[in-house]
Parts: structure tokens; C-alpha cells; sequence
């Protein structure tokens, strides 16, 4: 008998390209539910970019969209972020573990968005 390992990949599938059609594809992978806010932030985005003759506004977006993804696609990551989420929505603002949760949150963010940027 062969032992089964319940280890999960250390990511689902390769980053994206930033690209509308790649993002919008790999969201519809990690979290399908969230499709209608991202056409409603494209909507957005190309909405300012025309009005400020910018494109300023699409790379937000995708950079935006890239970083959710990113912690999305990797499974230890998106457990990392849901747990530091729910305790920062959770515990009061007057418990210390609030702001370790909050800075948790906010490094995991960080450390995917410095992945998607190179940064």
C-alpha cells in the first residue's frame, strides 16, 4: 500500500499575465464569486482613465486585481490572509492581537503585491 500525501502545491497554477483576459481567467480559478466586482472595477478604471486621459488608472486596477489573485493562488497564503482577516474583523480594536492581526494582513498584501511587481 502507497502512502497518500494531503500536502497541498505551493501554488495552483502560474501567476497570470496583467493582462484583462488572463486576470479575469485565473479569478474565475481562486474566487468565481468575485467576477462582477472586478468588471465593476474594470468598468471603473477605464471609466477615469478616459476622463483623466491616464492610464494611471488601469494599471491600478491591475495591480489590484494581480495581488488578489496572487494570495488566491497560493493556498498557504490565501489561509495565512483569511485567518489574519477574521481575527482583525473579529477582535475588538482595543485587543493588541487586533493590531498583529491587522499588520498580518497588511504584509501578506504587501508580499503579494511585491510578487506581482517586481517591486
Amino acid at each position: 500500500m502507497t502512502a497518500q500525501h494531503s500536502e497541498e502545491p505551493a501554488e495552483l497554477f502560474p501567476r497570470p499575465d496583467m493582462t484583462f483576459p488572463a486576470l479575469r481567467a485565473a479569478l474565475a480559478r481562486v474566487a468565481p464569486s468575485r467576477l462582477g466586482e472586478f468588471q465593476a472595477d474594470r468598468d471603473s478604471a477605464f471609466t477615469a482613465a478616459t476622463q483623466h486621459a491616464s492610464f494611471n488608472p488601469i494599471r491600478v486596477f491591475q495591480i489590484k486585481w494581480a495581488t488578489e489573485i496572487e494570495i488566491e493562488r497560493h493556498p498557504g497564503t490565501a489561509a495565512r490572509y483569511r485567518a489574519a482577516l477574521d481575527a482583525a474583523n473579529t477582535l475588538d480594536r482595543g485587543d493588541p492581537r487586533w493590531r498583529t492581526a491587522m499588520d498580518e494582513c497588511m504584509a501578506v498584501r504587501d508580499e503579494a503585491r511585491a510578487a506581482v511587481t517586481g517591486d
